[in-house]
């Protein structure tokens, strides 16, 4: 609260949940400074390394796909046409109706259900909104059910299977970039 009070944080609110950003510019430039003189936590273990690199990759927020593939996505799908931002989230065009229509995901059957239709949701590791509600609870299912991610077992990170990254690119324009990144075209 004291931080908030002071103008070094501010807070977004996403339903129940509360996220905290710095203020700006020179709140980031002094925590910078500090790093030097308190590094982060190492990481201790290949296997702590590779758990860390996987949820930041691909994870599950509650039922909706996060982390950088789950950004990639969602601003993906806005430049496609497929979505539009609107007032509360984002809306469907026709044609992106359409379009989802034919990859598998009906819209109109969504748009009945008790919960937002389409609303972005910040993440936590990229600090840009990924796709939550229940379109985006929809195409998570739909990559599963394709078996283009799969759950990974004790963990909320899923692993992209060469066939989903196959069709990611192909449908989405997404696909492996640099080390750990995700490229959209």
């Amino acid at each position: 609260m004291k931080l908030l009070e002071a103008g070094l944080l501010v807070v977004e609110r996403s339903g129940r949940h509360r996220y905290y950003r710095l203020a700006g510019e020179p709140v980031a430039r002094a925590l910078e400074a500090l790093a030097v003189i308190a590094p982060p936590r190492p990481i201790r273990s290949l296997r702590e390394s590779e758990a860390r690199k996987a949820l930041c990759l691909a994870r599950i927020c509650y039922d909706h796909l996060a982390g950088r593939v789950g950004v990639a996505l969602a601003e993906a799908l806005v430049r496609r046409g497929i979505l539009v931002p609107a007032e509360h989230g984002y809306d469907v065009t026709g044609a992106g109706a359409r379009w989802l229509l034919a990859f598998g995901t009906d819209v109109e059957v969504l748009r009945r259900q008790r919960r937002k239709f389409a609303a972005p949701c910040l993440d936590w590791s990229e600090r840009r909104h990924h796709l939550a509600g229940a379109l985006g609870a929809a195409l998570l299912q739909r990559f599963l059910a394709l078996g283009w991610m799969q759950r990974l077992e004790g963990s909320r990170a899923v692993r992209i299977t060469d066939q989903g990254w196959q069709g990611l690119r192909q449908e989405f324009g997404l696909e492996m970039g640099g080390p750990g990144g995700v490229v959209s075209h």
